[in-house]
């Protein structure tokens, strides 16, 4: 009897237990930084109780049910649900979510919510960018963002960027307009990537509202800040590594190369070369250390709210260590203070401070160049220790790469400060005034000094008399100042009508001023010295002036851009369901003739968007969180163009000073007109339309968009060919500016996405996003096609690429050829068919050379038989991101490919001792040993003096980014320390590349939209090993 009462007892108080209320209390912490969020709402689920955090996160929580499920939510951060069990003490841990349809995201002069954004916008979280540990923030968006293309015009330490949105919509400047906290910058370099808080991209007619500016999409990157109420935090970030080349080009050994020069030069024996050579690539790369160290603070008042940061970068270049050292300090400011309840001011800047070793790079005579072309049998240092000279190369530019890079003092230092004040004042309830003031600054120095230095026989970069006791020295001294100024107000309106009508009206002007100035002096001098450290006033040379202020004032070396601009938006929503955007811009520019109002342009644009999910027969599809279908149109403006484009300036380099008579003829030497002014210049126009879906499904867990784009460019801002009768071949002169043609852009982008915790130890999450672009030149107006983009050395090839109706723009323009010749009979019989008597007009050919196709068909090879070889214009881009963490592990990897763009490869200098790639083992040695790779030859010929698409190779690659793996340690250790966070990692970037093409870098480019993928040995993007630690406290 005894044991079923206590049975019965037990079962009683298990019962009791799990049906008693409990009083929860907690502590609500940003994942992260550990800082308390006030404001989060805490309710149990599927009932009307519940509370908030308070000003330290904390809450309390009464009569709550054990087994029930309480819900915690706040506006920009992931949901959270907690099961509640006999624990009574909780600490809930909140990420940020930019993926929440609740959240809000920074648009043109506003914030909008995510769920009521009607254009193609993409979003970049701070999480993201961590894990990615990029040395400049453009690198953060290749892979990341559907649409963006990152190529670098070098990969040495302190070298810049091209983002490309959407594909390359003009012959001129395609680069997006980029606002830091509302400010513009030019240069991503002055900002520190741990500093961002997110970065939103604009890529359809959403960015109309920012004018002519945003013809290329816009950035908008937002930088971290405190909240008010909240205690002051602290972060340190820091690491260290050391960096490789990812990349080196297969070259002919020493003895494989002296093969070849024999065989070049139709030798019975070997030419005597050492037996042992130099693989020049090894020398001149090395392992190059890196470091960053970052630390920021973020706090709030109950009126004010701040945050700052500082940060350090030091990065040794893989070529030339030291020599090639890049150093960046960082320092930021964020200040939010409300004067009164409806006046609110704020301060934002930004201070960065660079300075840069440089070596000659990505050309002719640059160290790789020479590196890459060196004979393989040459020592690096001759018997006496001296560096060798390369004398057997008649080539003037190619030198010892080593004692090029112990002969270079080359240094760039850079000052650029950035600032914005403004003020919001709010009144009559649902109205807003704001204004702000933004100054950007920047000062360059460049001083490079040219030692007294002999590198051989006749080669170009020798510099003085060594024989000659007096050491001479060369110096250079150059300088800019860049200013400009933006001052915007607005007002804007926002109500709701019946709780279903949402309806805001903004109102504003926009003034901007952007100048610059040049100066700089060039001399020599003999000092007794031959080392660097003095300037220009240390020497005591007779400086020869190359600007002086004179010219300054006369507008020689200067630029002034000026812009006046009035804008509107009006935003309409009806329950969040039907969405409608309309704005109209008119922009006032300076670089525009005001004659019949050339430069006054409006620019309208126009979005839709129906939230389908919030219709009534979606209700109870429960699987379906967000259905949304976007469609935007509009026109946007382009003024980017040289200062004073519409008139002719007497600014030649072919001016004389005036008071220069001539003593014979009594001449007074005058002034030469340079570039040709068009007065009926007008602003070019990008027509934009957009089709787009974003769908959520279960939960939120799994999500996609899609969009389909279309950028038509009218009125292109064009340079045409002109007849050099106008003067246009000058020195300093060139044609004048048109308005001529059109350009299209077309293509599909999408995303698809999965995130979930299948446990509360176990998060994945996984995304993919692909982009396709269709490029073509619709017209040009009946002009003479621009080219660009020079082949070769002295070849005289300078139209490598073209801008050609029908085609992408930048197509590369050459020969196709179709295998090698195998036989004299075989060249014997197309002569005598030829109409001229000979096949190839453009060029001698012998057995083994390249075959070239007749194209149009007339029997023999003339330079009507040019076609299009490619061009450097991905089809297909795509990037794939995957992260999960198990308990205290996390880690993440993302990868980048590019298909179907293509590179020239002319990196090699046709030269009999120049080296070559290893692909010249395979070449012609007889009749029917190869039919790809040309004979060998030791002078002129079609195989290395014409252009053809045996020089253009497929770049497309696949590329691993960055794999991080790292370990946060646990509450229990980091509180014993009274610190809210630790974590360390591992990472790699640039860890692999996978591609056919022979060069350093498939991805690399100048940027120019002609010829900006002509390779003549670009610096290869290094791969880095880092060691990191995050700390919060």
């Amino acid at each position: 009897m005894n044991r079923y009462l206590i049975m019965l007892s037990l079962i009683l108080s298990s019962v009791w237990s799990y049906g008693q209320n409990l009083e929860i209390r907690g502590k609500v912490l940003e994942e992260g930084s550990n800082m308390p969020l006030p404001g989060v709402n805490v309710l149990i689920k599927n009932s009307s109780q519940g509370t908030a955090t308070d000003f330290d996160g904390l809450f309390t929580l009464k009569n709550v049910p054990t087994g029930s499920r309480l819900v915690f939510t706040s506006l920009g951060y992931a949901t959270q649900e907690v099961v509640v069990t006999s624990s009574k003490e909780l600490t809930i841990t909140m990420s940020e979510d930019s993926e929440s349809l609740e959240s809000v995201i920074v648009i043109g002069y506003g914030t909008q919510k995510k769920k009521e954004v009607t254009g193609a916008v993409s979003i970049l979280d701070a999480e993201s960018i961590e894990k990615l540990n990029p040395v400049r923030v453009e690198q953060a968006l290749q892979g990341q963002v559907a649409g963006v293309n990152v190529t670098s015009n070098s990969g040495s330490p302190g070298s810049g960027s091209n983002i490309r949105i959407r594909g390359i919509t003009t012959n001129g400047d395609n680069a997006p307009l980029i606002l830091v906290d509302g400010n513009r910058i030019t240069d991503l370099s002055v900002l520190n990537p741990n500093d961002i808080k997110s970065i939103n991209v604009l890529k359809d007619a959403t960015a109309g509202i920012y004018g002519v500016q945003a013809a290329n999409g816009v950035i908008l990157i937002t930088t971290k800040s405190g909240r008010k109420n909240t205690e002051l935090k602290f972060q340190f970030d820091s690491y260290t590594g050391f960096q490789t080349t990812s990349k080196k080009i297969d070259l002919l050994t020493a003895p494989d190369f002296a093969r070849y020069v024999n065989d070049a030069a139709d030798a019975t024996e070997f030419f005597v070369f050492p037996p042992e050579g130099t693989d020049w690539q090894d020398e001149v790369f090395e392992n190059a250390a890196i470091s960053s160290i970052n630390f920021s603070g973020n706090g709030g008042t109950e009126k004010a709210a701040y945050g700052f940061g500082i940060s350090y970068l030091n990065q040794d270049g893989i070529v030339g260590g030291s020599k090639n050292n890049f150093e960046r300090l960082t320092a930021r400011i964020n200040f939010q203070y409300d004067i009164l309840e409806n006046l609110k001011l704020t301060a934002n800047g930004l201070h960065t401070i660079s300075e840069k070793q440089n070596l000659q790079e990505g050309g002719i005579g640059a160290v790789l160049y020479n590196a890459v072309n060196i004979n393989p049998t040459l020592a690096v240092r001759d018997e006496n220790g001296a560096f060798s000279l390369a004398n057997d190369i008649s080539q003037i530019e190619i030198i010892n790469p080593l004692a090029q890079i112990e002969n270079t003092f080359n240094t760039s230092r850079v000052s650029k400060f950035s600032a914005v004040v403004g003020l919001d004042y709010t009144f009559l309830k649902n109205f807003k005034a704001s204004s702000k003031f933004q100054i950007n600054h920047a000062n360059v120095r460049d001083d490079v000094f040219r030692p007294e230095v002999f590198y051989g026989n006749g080669k170009a970069a020798n510099f003085g008399d060594i024989t000659d006791d007096n050491i001479t020295n060369f110096v250079v001294d150059f300088g800019a100042d860049y200013d400009d100024f933006t001052w915007d107000n607005y007002i804007s309106y926002n109500n709701t009508f019946n709780d279903a009508h949402d309806l805001t009206v903004l109102l504003g002007t926009s003034l901007y001023r952007n100048k610059g100035f040049f100066y700089g002096f060039t001399g020599m001098t003999e000092t007794g010295t031959n080392q660097p450290g003095q300037s220009v006033t240390d020497v005591g040379m007779t400086a020869e002036p190359r600007f002086n202020a004179a010219a300054i004032e006369n507008g020689a070396e200067w630029f002034d851009v000026r812009l006046s601009s009035l804008f509107s938006r009006l935003q309409y929503s009806y329950k969040e369901k039907y969405l409608l955007s309309l704005v109209l811009r008119r922009d006032v520019s300076s670089q525009f003739s005001p004659v019949d109002d050339n430069n006054v342009g409006y620019f309208p644009s126009g979005s839709l968007g129906w939230n389908v999910s919030e219709e009534s027969f979606l209700q109870e599809v429960s699987w379906l969180n967000n259905l949304k279908l976007r469609a935007s149109y509009g026109i946007i403006g382009n003024d980017r163009i040289p200062s004073f484009a519409f008139i002719t300036r007497l600014n030649g380099q072919a001016t004389i000073d005036p008071g220069n008579i001539n003593q014979i003829s009594g001449l007074v030497f005058g002034s030469a007109p340079g570039e040709l002014g068009n007065p009926n210049l007008k602003w070019e126009e990008q027509e934009t339309a957009n089709l787009g879906m974003d769908v959520r499904l279960f939960d939120n867990k799994l999500n996609f968009s899609a969009d389909i784009y279309r950028k038509e460019t009218k009125d292109l801002l064009i340079r045409p060919q002109a007849s050099a009768v106008l003067g246009t071949t000058a020195p300093g002169s060139a044609s004048p500016i048109v308005n001529a043609g059109t350009v299209r852009n077309q293509g599909f982008e999408f995303v698809i996405g999965y995130n979930d915790s299948f446990s509360d130890d176990f998060k994945f999450n996984v995304s993919f996003n692909l982009t396709t672009i269709a490029n073509e030149v619709v017209s040009l107006n009946g002009r003479i096609p621009p080219v660009g983009g020079e082949f070769g050395v002295g070849l005289g090839i300078t139209d490598v690429t073209r801008m050609v109706p029908g085609l992408p723009l930048g197509h590369y323009y050459g020969y196709q050829t179709d295998g090698l010749y195998q036989t004299q009979a075989e060249i014997d019989a197309l002569n005598a068919t030829a109409p001229s008597g000979t096949y190839s007009t453009v060029g001698d050919i012998v057995p083994g050379d390249l075959k070239f196709v007749d194209i149009n068909g007339d029997g023999e090879i003339t330079p009507e038989d040019r076609t299009n070889l490619g061009d450097p214009i991905p089809n297909v881009t795509m990037g794939l991101n995957i992260g999960f963490s198990y308990k205290n592990i996390d880690f993440s990897a993302n990868a980048f490919a590019s298909l179907g763009n293509e590179m020239v490869r002319d990196y090699e200098r046709k030269d009999l001792y120049a080296n070559r790639g290893v692909y010249m083992l395979e070449r012609w040695q007889g009749s029917g040993t190869s039919n790809f790779v040309p004979r060998a030859s030791s002078g002129a010929s079609i195989n290395t003096d014409i252009f053809s698409d045996f020089f253009v190779e497929d770049a497309s690659f696949l590329r691993l980014q960055n794999v991080q793996v790292g370990y946060t340690f646990g509450d229990n250790f980091i509180s014993s320390l009274g610190i809210d966070k630790l974590r360390v990692y591992v990472s790699g970037n640039n860890l692999l590349t996978i591609t056919d093409y022979l060069g350093y870098d498939p991805s690399a480019n100048t940027g120019a939209p002609l010829g900006g993928a002509i390779d003549k040995g670009f610096y290869p993007v290094a791969s880095s090993y880092l060691l990191g630690i995050n700390l919060n406290f």
